[in-house]
């Protein structure tokens, strides 16, 4: 199943979702959501005899045959993940996210735990992840106050093709001229410490959040950079959490992904090239910048491309 993407204006976002991926038209558009289970943003299905029905609906109606059945016993009806294409063209907030303890007794929802991966840079583009040293929350907190916090931040230089994993508690923002995929619990909590002084969209100050932010921050240095080999027609593990596993596929030929003993719904984002996508008689082509899902019910998916690169994220 495709799904209609939901654009997300930004103060940080640019045009490169619809230059590079033909999004709709936008000029500060940040984020594509592509696969959304959140509350109001809910993904619509786009192609087949199920257009026009929301995700919700669908879990509800196919339960285990759409998410699996171990996804449909502890999630419900809530889709347990969210899928985005993001277009920084200006640096993000520095933030952070909570944990799944802190986001439950504070607001009720999932905690965000999360993964990048880069399709496109522009000269000198960078991440920032986490700290250049250990430090206490007392030394923070007076950076925080004289308006160093730069100071202490690493920046991550990065290329297309780099992969982070981003935990709970990182201190992070996405730099000026990257765009990536993100890869992330179903959850919309964010915890602002640094918005470069930069009004939003609508010429007010964006609100921080210092004080929540404090017993979430982990103020050790990060260790977010994702390492693996690159092969053809083969899984390539990029990420392995509790939450989400990541695969990068790239497919030069035709290519049988078997899921007979994976009890999750399997959903591909193609970062490169494009596809063509069989599942029994019917079949999809996804192209760069496209996220399509596969219910849990199928077991056999074919694959047949000349260069497509594909990331396959499924519930271990």
């Amino acid at each position: 199943m495709r799904f209609r993407p939901i654009l997300k204006e930004k103060v940080w976002g640019g045009t490169k979702l619809s230059e590079l991926f033909g999004k709709d038209k936008g000029d500060k558009i940040g984020e594509s959501w592509e696969l959304s289970g959140v509350e109001n943003n809910i993904s619509i299905v786009l192609n087949g005899s199920l257009s026009g029905n929301s995700l919700v609906s669908l879990i509800d109606e196919y339960k285990e045959q759409l998410v699996g059945t171990k996804v449909y016993k502890r999630f419900g009806s809530k889709f347990p993940l969210l899928f985005k294409f993001i277009d920084a063209s200006e640096d993000l907030s520095v933030q952070l996210h909570p944990n799944d303890s802190l986001a439950k007794s504070r607001h009720n929802s999932f905690g965000k735990t999360e993964m990048w991966y880069i399709l496109h840079t522009e000269k000198d583009a960078r991440l920032i992840l986490g700290f250049k040293n250990d430090i206490t929350e007392a030394e923070y907190l007076e950076k925080l106050s004289e308006k160093k916090i730069t100071d202490i931040l690493h920046p991550e230089p990065v290329k297309v093709g780099d992969a982070f994993f981003i935990e709970p508690g990182t201190v992070h923002a996405i730099g000026a001229g990257i765009v990536l995929a993100e890869i992330q619990q179903t959850s919309d909590v964010t915890y602002r410490i640094y918005d470069w002084d930069r009004p939003d969209i609508d010429g007010e100050l964006r609100e921080l959040h210092t004080d929540l932010a404090r017993e979430a921050i982990d103020y050790k240095t990060a260790d977010a950079k994702l390492k693996y080999t690159n092969k053809s027609n083969s899984a390539i593990q990029l990420c392995s959490t509790a939450y989400f596993e990541t695969n990068k596929l790239v497919v030069t030929r035709t290519v049988e992904r078997d899921y007979s003993n994976l009890d999750s719904f399997v959903v591909y984002m193609c970062v490169d090239g494009k596809a063509n996508v069989e599942i029994m008689n019917t079949s999809e082509e996804i192209k760069k910048g496209e996220t399509i899902l596969i219910p849990a019910c199928e077991d056999m998916v074919r694959l047949t491309s000349s260069n497509a690169t594909i990331l396959e994220i499924y519930i271990p």
